[in-house]
């Protein structure tokens, strides 16, 4: 009886040595694998600011390229965040397959806005990260001028999403111009008149006022006699001819 324990004991230790040298076995073979193939894949989005080719320079480590060095020698995450500190660059994966595929997703940043200011121009996107102008990609957007600093930007972007969110004001507002007073000018699509928005309260209030005229001022045809549309004051529109 004491025999056959001790052999059921020598057994499954001998298993698990067994094991255990597989395991070592498979995974000094595997950490010795080398990179076979870089695979570059971005989210589904209308932006090419990045291209593969200027990914493929960023996946760069000790000043060279990743491709066929060993899983051992290579830091992923040193990869990754380098990607990640890209301006274009909201979020990115990086990671190995089984087949020894190095593959980076990622996601690039959507701009809502061209700021303009004296001597620079650049993109803000939805949480009010500055995005770089780029010689490679330029999107059509709202252009914003005298906002001055973060703060502001900040203080305009529930604004800028409003009108991004109306299908109508989307398509026929294109600027947006901040006065010294904390006031608020809109530049349009469809003709050279001006909207006196005012401050920031009552956006929705204001904006159904807007467009309230709209239908009749196209209606009747009447909407370019107009030079100034004046939205500050309450339940009323005042215009200017």
């Amino acid at each position: 009886m004491a025999l056959k324990k001790f052999l059921k004991y020598l057994v499954f230790v001998m298993l698990i040595t067994a094991l255990g040298f597989l395991y070592s076995f498979s995974s000094a073979r595997n950490h010795q694998k080398k990179v076979s193939e870089i695979s570059i894949e971005f989210e589904q989005g209308n932006n090419n600011f990045l291209t593969h080719l200027m990914v493929n320079k960023l996946l760069i480590q000790n000043e060279e390229t990743v491709k066929n060095r060993t899983k051992s020698k290579l830091n992923l995450y040193g990869l990754e965040n380098k990607v990640l500190k890209n301006p274009y660059v909201e979020s990115a994966t990086v990671f190995l397959t089984i087949g020894g595929q190095l593959k980076t997703v990622i996601k690039q940043r959507v701009p809502v806005a061209r700021v303009i200011v004296k001597n620079d121009s650049y993109y803000v996107d939805k949480q009010g990260v500055k995005v770089p102008l780029s010689n490679n990609y330029s999107v059509r957007v709202l252009l914003v001028s005298g906002v001055k600093n973060d703060k502001e930007i900040n203080e305009i972007l529930p604004l800028i999403s409003f009108i991004l969110g109306d299908n109508f004001l989307q398509k026929e507002i294109v600027g947006i111009e901040k006065s010294d007073v904390n006031e608020y000018q809109f530049a349009v699509r469809s003709g050279d008149y001006k909207i006196d928005f005012g401050n920031l309260t009552e956006v929705d209030v204001k904006f159904k006022k807007l467009k309230a005229f709209y239908n009749k001022a196209f209606e009747d045809k009447t909407i370019q006699n107009y030079k100034a549309i004046n939205l500050k004051y309450h339940n009323q529109v005042v215009c200017t001819k």
